[in-house]
């Protein structure tokens, strides 16, 4: 007998049918001797739909209380129609809010973060063979308000609890299934992993992937909760995403992924003196704008130019603020260029290899694509680049590292 957690997103329970063919899976499960905890997150579309109606509920902005205490019935939902169904057919389950099973948060609404679970409540039930089925994507602060994790919150819960209630591991089911080499949507040569790194899979996820959020990597690295992303459509073997062995530094490179919701900020002409870069970025951060690769050009004759990446969600907001702050460091002007993708590869073996970044500039200039920034890490290459030649770019790469081939 195992202790799963199950998490389902928002496409696999999108409608009734939908959610009886998760039922039935889940029911495999518990059948098999398992005690199952499963983790909903809102029918696709529903989350997006609660945000328009709080949008168009006020002229400002959504008091962020409310704003949350809104957004959280799409988990309620699907967690009480799952019970329904999970009951109607023989299978004992009870469905639990986040406040309900104590998923206690900090208190910074709409992005809020996990700080303890009661994981003798859910453990109480299981013990008693009950299907506990929970509300992803949700939790309350100390005070009791309704608080919501942000996109990507229900992998975050299906980890966290996972970890909370010492689960033999963690399924995260959705509409692909598994991590591949790349986007399969982009390149038909795109090659499910059988497995892959909590530091690969991070640095995936930081650099665009989809397939699974940052922080819920996060999570089960830390407390080493094994990690599966599988399909709810279909039975295929998923990718296991776990610690790392020496079998995954033989691989170069195991992914390639792109971002095309960045901007590119360049500041012309600042003074090149310390504070200035201070200057600029604190007033970003004080808006939680994520600034994400910096580069900073040689000093001429006292000036230097600053260029920097943000979400383009965010380009109104600091195009704002960089009219004020630009002045105030005596910039001479700044651009902001929505026009540019971000283009990543990622592997375990860079560390023991040479030549990867001179391979990857080689490829992208023999195709006539201009690299504009470049950021490492130990495991990761990113080059900024034309947006127009994300996929060119994609496709090319994933060839002249035979990503296609299994390693």
């Amino acid at each position: 007998m195992a202790r799963i957690v199950q998490k389902y997103g928002g496409t696999s329970v999108a409608d009734l049918a939908k959610i009886h063919n998760v039922a039935e899976r889940i029911i495999r499960t518990y059948q098999a001797g398992n005690e199952v905890a499963v983790v909903l997150s809102a029918m696709a579309g529903e989350t997006d739909r609660l945000i328009a109606m709080a949008n168009a509920a006020t002229a400002d902005r959504p008091t962020p209380r409310e704003y949350d205490v809104l957004i959280s019935t799409g988990e309620q939902v699907t967690v009480s129609l799952m019970a329904m169904v999970l009951n109607s057919k023989g299978f004992p389950a009870k469905s639990a809010l986040g406040s309900q099973v104590k998923i206690i948060t900090d208190k910074n609404h709409m992005a809020a973060r996990i700080r303890k679970i009661d994981a003798d409540f859910i453990v109480r039930e299981l013990e008693k063979h009950r299907i506990m089925v929970i509300a992803g994507f949700q939790g309350v602060d100390r005070k009791g308000n309704i608080t919501t994790l942000g996109r990507g919150g229900s992998d975050t819960s299906a980890v966290a609890i996972a970890a909370a209630i010492r689960a033999d591991y963690c399924e995260t089911f959705t509409d692909v299934d598994g991590v591949y080499t790349t986007d399969p949507n982009v390149y038909e040569k795109a090659r499910k992993l059988k497995k892959i790194s909590y530091d690969e899979m991070l640095e995936l996820a930081g650099a665009g992937a989809k397939v699974l959020h940052q922080r819920a990597v996060e999570l089960a690295k830390l407390y080493n909760v094994p990690l599966y992303v599988r399909s709810s459509f279909n039975n295929d073997e998923g990718t296991l995403v776990t610690r790392e062995d020496e079998e995954m530094e033989k691989e170069v490179v195991s992914g390639i992924t792109y971002d095309r919701n960045q901007a590119k900020v360049s500041v012309i002409h600042v003074p090149d003196k310390p504070g200035i870069a201070a200057r600029l970025f604190t007033p970003l951060a004080e808006r939680d704008i994520i600034v994400d690769m910096i580069i900073q050009n040689a000093s001429i004759e006292g000036y230097t130019d600053l260029t920097f990446t943000i979400p383009k969600k965010d380009i109104k907001e600091v195009e704002e603020l960089l009219e004020t702050v630009a002045k105030e460091v005596n910039a001479e002007r700044f651009i902001i260029d929505p026009d540019i993708s971000k283009v990543s590869m990622v592997g375990l073996g860079m560390r023991s290899h040479s030549g990867v970044a001179t391979k990857m500039f080689d490829t992208l200039a023999k195709e006539g694509i201009n690299i504009q920034m470049i950021s490492t890490s130990e495991i990761k290459i990113s080059c900024v680049i034309e947006s127009k030649y994300t996929e060119l770019a994609v496709r090319v790469l994933h060839d002249a590292f035979q990503l296609e081939m299994e390693g």
